[in-house]
């Protein structure tokens, strides 16, 4: 055997030695900052539990883990960036129930499969609205409400931020499980919203419980459920919808970390241990809480699995209400 071939040969052992750019990452990750995408502008809800996670990923890997705000078209953005990076853990999306649930089928075609495209890693939060009205209103309950409506078909409102929003399908799924006719009046955005409700030009609202407490508390609207399955720790005075008597309602705000598809299985399962972990914390879960979340921390499986049924519940009510996003 000549020298050359003596070289070539070891040369080619050396590389074969060498563990693929994978597998390497997978047991030294993350070995640079990880950028965690927030497809909604800096301040909002969605904002706040990413950057509460955030930090405390930070403190725990010694790797900077950076909040990329990529705002617009209801999320679509930002969830789209985030399906389309490389798929090796260092781009992941906080995502919400608009991007990765409602908008399937609010809009006629999406730049990414949120079944598909995506590798769940966990629910991190569901957040409660509030069923607000304006104190003339009435009605000291849900049943009562239900009654006065049923009695007055079409001559109550209720307002929402824009088409297509939570408020907006919140209240559409009161329509159909109540069996009411109310008028759905849009606006652009949560403060006007609430703000004609306070005045009384509208009857009621449904808004997100950190948005609309202030609201309740300083006497300004009354509230009478939330919407989600359980009651809030921020108001745990008030009923759920169930609870108020509208039997299979359902509606909470949540938010869940998700990878791009084809990211490792190990890339995945320690981004999930940790950030349930995280998510176990009492100063995180007390945090949370006085923002009006409730923590989650699911496995994938149970992401994927919940990702499924709210997309297939909301793309009924859509689809029976026809809404069509802003």
């Amino acid at each position: 055997m000549t020298h050359t071939t003596l070289r070539v040969t070891a040369c080619v052992i050396a590389l074969a030695m060498i563990p693929p750019c994978n597998a390497a990452d997978t047991t030294s990750y993350p070995v640079r900052p990880v950028r965690l995408l927030v497809p909604s502008t800096p301040g909002g809800s969605v904002d706040t539990l990413a950057r509460a996670v955030a930090m405390r990923l930070t403190e725990k890997w010694g790797q900077q883990v950076v909040v990329d705000n990529r705002a617009g078209a209801g999320g679509v953005i930002g969830a789209e960036l985030t399906a389309k990076a490389p798929p090796d853990g260092y781009t992941v999306l906080m995502c919400t129930i608009a991007a990765c649930a409602t908008s399937v089928s609010l809009h006629r075609s999406l730049p990414y499969d949120p079944l598909k495209d995506f590798e769940p890693v966990t629910l991190v939060a569901t957040q409660n609205l509030l069923l607000m009205l304006h104190p003339s209103i009435p009605a000291a309950s849900v049943r009562d409400l239900v009654a006065l409506a049923k009695a007055n078909p079409g001559r109550y409102a209720f307002s929402s931020a824009g088409n297509g929003t939570g408020g907006h399908l919140s209240g559409e799924l009161f329509k159909m499980l109540a069996g009411v006719d109310l008028l759905h009046v849009p606006y652009k955005g949560v403060a006007p919203a609430i703000v004609d409700v306070v005045s009384g030009q509208v009857s009621m609202t449904f808004s997100s419980i950190l948005t609309a407490l202030p609201q309740v508390k300083s006497g300004k609207l009354k509230a009478l459920a939330v919407t989600g399955s359980k009651r809030s720790p921020a108001a745990p005075e008030l009923p759920t919808m169930m609870e108020a008597g509208v039997k299979g309602y359902e509606s909470a705000t949540w938010y869940a970390v998700l990878a791009p598809a084809k990211t490792s299985k190990e890339i995945v399962g320690k981004l999930n241990s940790d950030i349930v972990a995280i998510l176990r914390q009492p100063e995180v879960r007390d945090r949370l809480s006085k923002e009006g979340a409730d923590p989650v921390g699911s496995t994938p499986q149970e992401l994927a699995a919940y990702m499924k049924s709210e997309i297939a519940k909301w793309s009924k009510v859509v689809k029976a209400a026809r809404i069509q996003a802003n």
